[in-house]
């Protein structure tokens, strides 16, 4: 089966995640379209990051299939998917804390790529550099290039955190819970910073507990509980049904 045939830049076809006895991920369907930015929500232990786990390859369901643009990836390990173009952050950032922001980001840039060659020669070194500034000015750090990771606050983490993922130039942006532990003024700062690098064409998976962030920029809201699909659709609709409603109250509304 080819997955080409639809519109789909990532595709999450039947997919099931299971630990032993335990079932973290039951028969899920995602499908994300290019461009689009699309926000998942649900309470923890939902299934959010494991989904993140697959789509970026750090795990392998127990069945279904992954695609990514057009391509079964279901076996391609992370490293991989990251050439190709998924890059991701991590609820935590955990920066080279020794080495300046400029370094941490082109760590990044030499290891993503889309494809590209892996030797560093002239030519690799050259665009790992370019696309390292590309990636800072986007998220907001190009004035902190020379500042040591390690002294920065808890914005300036995230921010790199973006920008080292960016840097991989992908084509799909992975976001796990990137606004947690932000004061508001904070995460208002990163969402306009998402928002642009949305509207410049890049499509997103974006896992938050701040739902308003989310409203701010998803064209599209999944809801999950028990590593099921709960709703999908309008975001706030979504937000505002009686199954999401309920799975976060624990009561019917």
């Amino acid at each position: 089966m080819n997955a080409g045939s639809d519109a789909a830049i990532v595709r999450l076809e039947g997919i099931s995640k299971t630990f032993g006895s335990l079932v973290v991920i039951d028969e899920l369907h995602v499908s994300l379209a290019p461009g689009e930015a699309l926000g998942i929500v649900g309470p923890n232990g939902a299934g959010k990051t494991t989904t993140f786990n697959l789509v970026a390859g750090d795990l392998t369901p127990t069945s279904g299939t992954v695609w990514f643009d057009g391509d079964d990836v279901t076996r391609v390990p992370a490293h991989r998917r990251c050439r190709r173009g998924i890059g991701r952050t991590s609820q935590i950032p955990r920066p080279f804390d020794g080495l300046t922001v400029f370094e941490n980001v082109l760590v990044g840039a030499s290891s993503g790529g889309q494809g590209r060659a892996r030797r560093w020669g002239r030519g690799v070194r050259a665009d790992s550099v370019a696309a390292s500034v590309d990636a800072l000015d986007r998220a907001g750090m190009l004035r902190l290039a020379n500042r040591r990771a390690g002294d920065l606050t808890l914005l300036q983490r995230k921010r790199l955190e973006l920008a080292r993922a960016l840097a991989t130039r992908p084509r799909v942006l992975l976001l796990d819970e990137i606004a947690g532990g932000l004061t508001e003024a904070e995460v208002h700062e990163l969402v306009e910073t998402i928002r642009d690098i949305h509207r410049g064409g890049m499509s997103i998976i974006w896992i938050e507990h701040i739902v308003h962030a989310l409203l701010s920029v998803v064209d599209r809201m999944l809801a999950m509980d028990y590593g099921r699909m709960i709703v999908e659709g309008d975001p706030h609709e979504v937000m505002a049904s009686d199954a999401v409603r309920t799975i976060y109250l624990g009561a019917e509304a």
